[in-house]
């Protein structure tokens, strides 16, 4: 291996272009100048400055879910890398593979409590996969190529490096290794004939599928052995897009709000087979839905995470791909028993509850009825059209009542992360520049990054960016009232014209005074290709706190 001399800025900008970054989210800082400087003599790789960091690492967060590559995003030392946290906590929660590079002091002033100084690999160990500071500029290339890897191996997550501003400037002999390429390992075959005899076996399996189906694009492989094996699919949280909704196997979500019965389609299985999913807290019901009583297949690629909340009964660490192909080749697997009609009650339990083929309702008193919102973004948008969100209780409709028909078309926090929504879909957009990509957000969340607005317009990426006003922060007003009924303290909000805000930044906008008026609006703007960002602000009654619910009825039970 052939040894080049070079600063540390050149080498970490080389080690980019050999892992092919063709895009890179930022807020420019004093501290990273040398590698700021680098990108100008390298176009090929697209730089795209935010107004702040948290919504620059939402961008880097998206992008990577949407690309199935690393997001990468720069910010400057302590002020910088503590805006951007939220970023790196949810790409940590979603396993999302993500490289942070954040400027650093110089090495001399280490320690002394310099200007801006903060330790960052001990700040961000606690939610990241790996941190790490580089204090030699000929470890450059080492230290940045093994970022990448950790990033992307295993249960991808973030890793943040730590860039001393002297060692940028530093020169050094560097090493430089070949791209990344990612492992996919296979199961062990004698844990594949124990995991198809038991499937064979069960009368009421299931299946509930995670991330880790898409990571390693296997919603295919998914598809045929449900079809195969005749096993119902629900979707871990916030993973609605691993199997067509519109399947007949597919019986539910695993979330907020899922209804009593498509949790009973769990509660009466007997052998559940969990593929690339962590059991979440919120998948799980707080960890209640799976008990002693079930057997349970786990299937993972990071072997922390089977075992990690429910032991195993047969715990397989293995690519998603790869294990459910050889499941599907297993003969023990075709002497199943006709489960035909327990596919059928599952999926009977999951029309009747997410009241598939919704029909068009009056709006609210104060507000759209959200069930229109969703059945005019199910009629009007594209199959392959990316859908991001916020973390709101407008949420719930889209979690109930969107079906998701295609893989890679739904991007959203399992973090929970407000102010998600918009800043993921830039990225998502960049990524897909050819695909409809709309976002939605609520009033409070959005406001947290409603700046980028400005970088939509800056950078013309045209996304379409929905906004869900009822003037308070929704989710916790509702929690409120059904522990504390009429004690309303720090949930409400000024009422804000998001249209007003929009067109300050450049932004076409409109808002809309009932659902009609959103299904013609949707309708006209899709009738030609997007070519720059569009808002679209959407009134909801602030009564109406949940998708079966209200503020009253809260105060009633109470």
């Amino acid at each position: 291996m052939m040894l080049e001399e070079m600063t540390g800025a050149e080498a970490l900008v080389r080690c980019l272009e050999i892992e092919e970054a063709e895009r890179v989210f930022c807020v420019p800082g004093e501290s990273y100048l040398p590698v700021l400087d680098g990108f100008y003599n390298h176009p090929s790789i697209k730089l795209i400055a935010g107004r702040h960091e948290g919504g620059a690492s939402f961008m880097a967060e998206g992008y990577a879910k949407a690309s199935g590559k690393p997001g990468i995003v720069f910010a400057t030392r302590g002020v910088g890398a503590s805006n951007l946290t939220i970023g790196v906590h949810t790409a940590f929660q979603d396993s999302t593979p993500m490289v942070v590079f954040l400027g650093q002091v110089h090495s001399k002033f280490r320690g002394r409590e310099g200007f801006q100084e903060v330790d960052l690999d001990r700040f961000f160990s606690p939610i990241a996969k790996w941190a790490v500071e580089i204090n030699h500029a000929d470890r450059m290339a080492e230290m940045v190529q093994r970022a990448f890897n950790v990033a992307q191996s295993g249960r991808p997550g973030p890793v943040v490096v730590s860039l001393p501003e002297d060692v940028l400037k530093e020169t050094g002999k560097m090493a430089f290794g070949g791209a990344y390429i990612r492992s996919k390992p296979l199961a062990d075959p004698d844990q594949v004939k124990q995991a198809s005899e038991m499937l064979a076996r069960a009368d009421r399996p299931v299946i509930i599928a995670g991330g880790g189906v898409k990571l390693s694009a296997a919603e295919d492989m998914l598809k045929t052995m449900a079809e195969k094996c005749d096993i119902p699919v629900l979707a871990s949280f916030r993973r609605h897009d691993v199997f067509p909704n519109d399947h007949g196997h597919y019986c539910g979500h695993l979330g907020l709000g899922t209804p009593k019965p498509v949790l009973d389609t769990i509660r009466k299985a007997d052998v559940i087979l969990a593929v690339g999913t962590k059991l979440s807290e919120v998948t799980t019901q707080d960890y209640g839905l799976i008990t002693p009583e079930h057997q349970l297949i786990h299937i993972d690629i990071h072997e922390e995470t089977v075992g990690k909340i429910y032991h195993p009964n047969i715990g397989i660490i293995a690519d998603a791909n790869h294990a459910l192909r050889q499941l599907c080749e297993a003969g023990e697997i075709n002497k199943r028993a006709d489960r035909s009609e327990w596919v059928s009650a599952c999926r009977k339990t999951y029309e009747s509850a997410a009241i598939l083929g919704l029909a068009i309702e009056e709006d609210h008193k104060e507000g759209c009825n959200l069930k229109n919102i969703i059945k005019t973004m199910q009629n009007v948008l594209p199959r392959d059209a990316i859908i991001t969100n916020d973390a709101g209780n407008f949420a719930g409709w889209l979690h109930a009542f969107y079906q998701f028909t295609k893989p890679g078309t739904y991007i959203g926090p399992t973090s929970g992360a407000m102010g998600y929504g918009m800043p993921a879909a830039l990225g998502a957009k960049v990524a897909y520049p050819d695909r409809i990509v709309v976002s939605l957000s609520g009033d409070g969340g959005f406001m947290m990054t409603m700046q980028e607005l400005e970088t939509a317009a800056r950078y013309n990426i045209p996304i379409i960016a929905l906004v869900f006003n009822n003037a308070m922060y929704g989710t916790i007003r509702m929690h409120q009232e059904k522990h504390y009924p009429e004690r309303v303290v720090g949930t409400s909000l000024g009422r804000v014209h998001f249209t007003d805000v929009a067109k300050g930044l450049n932004i076409d906008s409109y808002s809309i005074g009932n659902s009609k008026e959103f299904d013609e609006l949707l309708k006209q703007l899709l009738t030609h290709p997007l070519n720059a960002p569009i808002l679209i602000e959407i009134p909801m009654d602030p009564e109406q706190i949940s998708v079966k619910s209200t503020i009253e009825a809260f105060r009633s039970q109470a």
